[in-house]
């Protein structure tokens, strides 16, 4: 599995000279900043920034719970359930070597936009560009967990899982050789089988994926290695959430 960020929300160059904010960091804390005050303040949008972005960002939070007024405000808003002020951050992911079994479950999700590999134009055979299909090995199946066959016969887990993608492989080639077009071949392929997949989301509707599907809320190791590797990524370049990827998320 590999996850990389490659786009996010920015502000326009013209909204960044005019509030005067030039600290790539606080770019998103500046959208949802002005969508947030846009509800309660008689000021327009485009003049709460320069109005007040230095009370929110330059003064230390009032409540005590650390970082700026604004990280103040933030966790007030969330905690009232106006999470809605946080769809206006969106982030942009490549989504590398997964398997279809978790995108099954990713796109449970509401709000998220996904653009994934299609079986049906990338031919899966051995003999095509790809070289056949790869997968994922749930780590359960491991070489140390044998199944005795009668006395003299054992083999391990991870030997059975492996046979089952060599036979999947092996039906879908012979399929394809059959004259079966591969929209129709693909359905011997595995839940194991892995895709790659362009996925873009909000802030609101990220933070709750990471709460139902973090480590240790019951979650399927896949998808949970997922929702770390997604919370890393937006907090490599938004520290100031790294707080609101807790158990309850935004939502």
């Amino acid at each position: 599995m590999v996850i990389k960020l490659i786009a996010h929300t920015r502000i326009s160059d013209s909204f960044r000279e005019e509030a005067g904010i030039y600290d790539f960091e606080l770019e998103r804390a500046a959208v949802a900043l002005t969508a947030i005050r846009t509800c309660y303040s008689p000021l327009k949008p485009t003049e709460i920034i320069p109005q007040e972005g230095v009370k929110y960002f330059g003064n230390v939070a009032s409540d005590g719970a650390g970082g700026t007024e604004a990280d103040r405000l933030f966790r007030h808003i969330t905690r009232s359930g106006h999470a809605s002020t946080l769809e206006h951050i969106t982030y942009t992911f490549a989504i590398e070597g997964v398997s279809r079994a978790l995108l099954a479950q990713l796109t449970r999700h509401r709000h998220l936009s996904f653009s994934v590999q299609s079986q049906r134009y990338v031919r899966m055979g051995s003999g095509d560009r790809i070289g056949g299909f790869d997968y994922v090995t749930p780590p359960s199946v491991s070489a140390d967990k044998k199944v005795s066959e009668g006395t003299f016969f054992e083999e391990s887990a991870v030997d059975i899982f492996s046979e089952a993608m060599r036979d999947a492989q092996s039906a879908y080639d012979r399929l394809r050789e059959a004259g079966v077009p591969a929209e129709d071949a693909r359905m011997v392929l595995p839940n194991a089988a892995t895709c790659n997949l362009v996925m873009t989301g909000n802030l609101r509707t990220l933070l709750d994926f990471y709460a139902k599907r973090r480590p240790g809320n019951g979650a399927q190791w896949e998808i949970a290695e997922l929702a770390v590797s997604i919370r890393d990524e937006i907090v490599k370049i938004d520290p100031w959430l790294a707080p609101y990827f807790d158990t309850k998320g935004a939502a």
